[in-house]
């Protein structure tokens, strides 16, 4: 059976999952993957791990294409992932819909379960928040960082602190069993990342990497990303 090498940020991890029988279904070909923190998928794809389709952030795809790693004309956006709040399923759901109802939740936490704070979208835009809410050194000690958001919603999932919560992109929330989505940071901290994918220039089987692309981007599969957390 042929197959393809998705390279992709955590973000995309869920919805990759859910298509990959569809599409086995459809083109006879495997798909197999490594998601994590986009920096971090950035790093081993440049080290050149074997790598068929890659989905990334926007930004980082563009750069990609522009050094030659990436078919420029290949590269399609999946959609924007908010940035939300996570607790363990069966936890009261915290104020987060102001800036102080946020800033208070985050005192009160016990422990904060993140995604990296230098190499992850979400983590990153995290570390900025602490920072514009005057917290970051208050609740240093709550902070409990992890590679990926998923990895990072699995720990949250098995906490057994009196308060925790988690703080990555929406999908890594809603593919994880045992945690659910509070809802989405407050207006003032909001942020939708585009993510999008191409083929890349030295895939091993770009053809089968263009027929998941087009499924994974078709409009029939909106209410699948939809549901995934994509807007």
């Amino acid at each position: 059976m042929k197959s393809i090498q998705v390279l992709g940020g955590g973000a995309v991890a869920g919805l990759v999952a859910a298509l990959t029988e569809p599409f086995g279904r459809q083109s006879g070909a495997a798909v197999t993957g490594e998601f994590g923190a986009v920096g971090a998928m950035k790093t081993l794809f440049l080290q050149n791990t074997p790598c068929d389709l890659l989905i990334l952030t926007q930004a980082l795809m563009e750069e990609l294409a522009n050094t030659g790693h990436v078919i420029p004309s290949s590269i399609t956006a999946v959609g924007y992932v908010p940035t939300g709040v996570a607790v363990r399923t069966g936890d009261p759901v915290p104020r987060i819909e102001t800036r102080e109802a946020f800033r208070q939740t985050l005192r009160q936490a016990d422990e904060i379960y993140v995604p990296d704070l230098t190499r992850s979208t979400a983590g990153i835009h995290f570390a900025r928040v602490l920072e514009s809410l005057d917290i970051a050194v208050e609740v240093k000690a709550s902070i409990r960082q992890y590679p990926n958001g998923k990895t990072a919603m699995e720990h949250l999932s098995r906490s057994t602190a009196g308060t925790a919560i988690g703080c990555t992109q929406c999908t890594e929330i809603l593919y994880t069993e045992g945690v659910t989505l509070a809802g989405p940071f407050p207006d003032e901290f909001k942020l939708s990342t585009l993510y999008s994918a191409g083929i890349c220039t030295h895939a091993a089987a770009p053809e089968a990497a263009a027929q998941f692309l087009a499924m994974l981007t078709a409009p029939e599969q909106a209410p699948l990303r939809q549901s995934s957390g994509f807007q």
